[in-house]
């Protein structure tokens, strides 16, 4: 069935860890009548927490997709995870949708993650309502959260709603557009409500918000610039119309409250993804480079334009491959096949499917502004384009952060050994911040993540999914190296074959210099090399490469390092890939032992929430771990501390915490990047 693109909407909600996300998500699944019942975090029963680590825990995970209705409209939602340790499965979503719902605790207003998660949005250009969750919350503060949205996150914010009474006395929302009050009640276990005049009480409060919303909706609008400066009402239809343009264009915020848990401001929030955020026709076409000219094509969301969607993420899920795509332009049909650029190579649609979380319906076609599952792709990955052979398109792919820490890892039975490495690289295939790989040294394998939990979370899925029980080790940190100077060095590489009467010699000279810190790696040549043979010039390249996969200090890679290849030397007839390839890495080498190599470890922002009375001693603590506090911020029941730390510090800081605090202190923290280790 074909579906209007004016009537769709994708649409992610994102916001810190336990702000809400999954809670208000199950209510509109509940609302639009996808769902009877409404699942509870809590008791392990929301529709949108389906993997069994998801239900144990009470967190999200993984992202999940569904596709609900309301008022006539498609409306597909992902909802993210608020763990710092997946923050790929925001990137991924982001990078696919055309709007976002970012919900903030009414208590904890702007969280560390959720700064996060609004500077991905900001990559994305992905227009944004907010949801200021928990308003019954003990210590809830509307305008407070608003004020650090604007100081925290730089946002432009827009409240539609005044909340009604506070804390346990939270009862409903004043909307600004309707000047109505919105009642739910606490007794009736659903999600109805009433329409009712302001309380008197109320009023003077609430035309002051109003007058405001004016204010800033007028400056957008010259006619009503003009009936706001003469005095008169502002018709409700034109401000929502202008707060539209003003949402998917200038980044504006609309701003709603309520109670995700109490059922408490669900309906509006459904009306405002569809009056405020895009459809797929809404956002400029989607722009890539075309691989046979270099030069740069768009395409309209349109079924008659050439096939244009992007596979965002790769999934197991019952021993199954499923491909989740975003399509951009054009139809994907059953049985197609589609060409990937990457590849160059094309893979075939053996099911085309509508996902409802880890519950699959079977579809025959997709078109534009749809976000399907596809099963039967073997090689195509996260960040891949799908398009046509005879219309090749590249859109822009997703960087994801590297993994910072790794375990030792190994199967509880010998014979599981081979599937145990298998499964792991379904698994790495599936998450790109996760990693499996055999020591070289030492014969183990190793897995590495983004944090203690995401490596358990791994472990634990060994087992539910694939049956395999296995033993863990220690995490570790994941060191790298860099250097801090310049240095030249020459290395040749000569030897002669008796029996073939053969000669193989090769000189090269190369160059080191540090980058800047996130930069990578940088191969360059001389000019005088320009007429090398390009075959040849590989191998020299595989050199600098393998030099720089294991450093000079402690064997760990090396990054942030420019090698300019100066010279080759020799004769081109003695010139083999052996020789160019040894003499390339040992040049490297000798070059990076005197260019003052440095150990890097990982570094992260740690944001310390506790009662004023343990400030002291939280603060005493972290700088013993070499930590650095950067602010302290003074709130109503708590005192939020921003530091940073090593990451090797930090493990067990949870146990640590609680312990110091009387179970009343908690933490988050995410990548900060690598600085130099000052480990002993």
């Amino acid at each position: 069935m074909k579906k209007s693109l004016h009537r769709l909407r994708n649409i992610g909600i994102a916001a810190h860890i336990d702000a809400g996300k999954t809670t208000i998500t199950e209510r509109i699944l509940y609302c639009t009548g996808l769902t009877h019942k409404i699942g509870e975090v809590h008791d392990g029963t929301a529709l949108m927490d389906w993997m069994e680590q998801e239900q144990q825990r009470g967190i999200t995970i993984t992202s999940a997709a569904t596709t609900c209705t309301w008022k006539k409209h498609s409306i597909t939602i992902i909802d993210t995870p608020g763990h710092v340790d997946f923050t790929v499965e925001v990137e991924r979503s982001l990078r696919v949708l055309d709007g976002m719902v970012a919900v903030f605790c009414a208590v904890g207003g702007v969280e560390p993650q959720s700064e996060t998660i609004w500077h991905q949005a900001n990559r994305y250009h992905v227009p944004r309502l907010a949801f200021i969750n928990k308003m019954d919350r003990l210590g809830s503060n509307f305008a407070a959260v608003l004020e650090q949205m604007r100081e925290k996150l730089q946002a432009r914010p827009i409240a539609m709603q005044l909340p009604v009474g506070r804390e346990s006395q939270f009862s409903g929302v004043i909307d600004l557009l309707s000047m109505e009050y919105l009642s739910w009640q606490d007794n009736s276990g659903m999600l109805e409500f009433s329409r009712q005049p302001i309380p008197e009480a109320l009023t003077a409060d609430a035309e002051q918000w109003r007058h405001d919303l004016w204010e800033q909706v007028a400056e957008h609008d010259d006619e009503l610039l003009e009936e706001y400066l003469e005095g008169r009402e502002l018709p409700a239809e034109k401000v929502k119309k202008v707060i539209r343009r003003m949402t998917i264009e200038d980044g504006f915020v609309p701003v709603f409250c309520g109670s995700g848990l109490k059922n408490k401001g669900i309906q509006p929030l459904l009306d405002a993804i569809i009056d405020f955020l895009p459809a797929p026709d809404d956002v400029p076409p989607v722009t890539g480079i075309n691989p046979l000219n270099q030069e740069q094509e768009s395409r309209r969301p349109s079924p008659r334009e050439p096939l244009t969607a992007l596979l965002y993420k790769v999934a197991m899920m019952e021993g199954r491959r499923l491909s989740y795509v975003r399509i951009y332009a054009g139809t994907i049909s059953q049985g197609q096949e589609l060409y990937n650029p990457r590849l160059q190579d094309k893979e075939k649609v053996a099911r085309l499917f509508q996902m409802q979380a880890h519950k699959k319906t079977r579809i025959s076609e997709a078109g534009p502004g749809e976000i399907v599952a596809i099963m039967g792709f073997k090689r195509s990955a996260t960040g891949d384009t799908l398009c046509e052979e005879d219309h090749p398109l590249l859109l822009e792919g997703m960087e994801f952060t590297r993994p910072v820490i790794s375990a030792a890892i190994e199967p509880k039975l010998n014979s599981d050994q081979d599937k145990l490495w298998d499964v792991l690289l379904k698994l790495s295939d599936e998450d790109p911040t996760f990693d499996a790989r055999i020591d070289d040294e030492t014969g183990q394998m190793l897995i590495s993540g983004m944090g203690e939990l995401h490596l358990e979370i791994i472990q634990d899925r060994l087992l539910t999914e694939y049956n395999l029980g296995t033993n863990l080790g220690k995490p570790q940190v994941l060191y790298q190296e860099s250097i801090t100077a310049a240095a030249t060095k020459s290395a040749q590489f000569e030897r002669i074959d008796e029996e073939e009467k053969e000669k193989q010699f090769a000189r090269i000279t190369v160059t080191v210099a540090p980058r800047p810190r996130e930069s990578g790696n940088l191969i360059t040549l001389s000019d005088a090399l320009e007429g090398f043979s390009e075959r040849l010039l590989e191998s020299v390249n595989e050199g600098v490469e393998e030099a720089l996969n294991s450093g000079v200090a402690q064997g760990y890679p090396l990054v942030d390092v420019a090698v300019h290849i100066e010279a080759i030397e020799g004769d081109s007839a003695d010139f083999s890939k052996v020789a160019l390839k040894i003499s390339a890495a040992n040049a490297v080498r000798q070059a990076l032992r005197e260019a003052r190599p440095v150990l890097l470890e990982p570094s992260m922002n740690v944001t310390i929430v506790v009662p004023p009375e343990y400030v002291g001693e939280v603060i005493g603590d972290l700088n013993a771990r070499g930590g650095k506090v950067n602010a302290i911020e003074h709130q109503d029941f708590y005192t939020t501390i921003n530091a940073r730390a090593p990451l090797r510090s930090l493990f067990g800081y949870t146990t640590s915490l609680r312990s110091a605090t009387k179970g009343k202190g908690s933490f988050t923290m995410k990548f900060s990047g690598y600085e130099p280790s000052r480990a002993k």
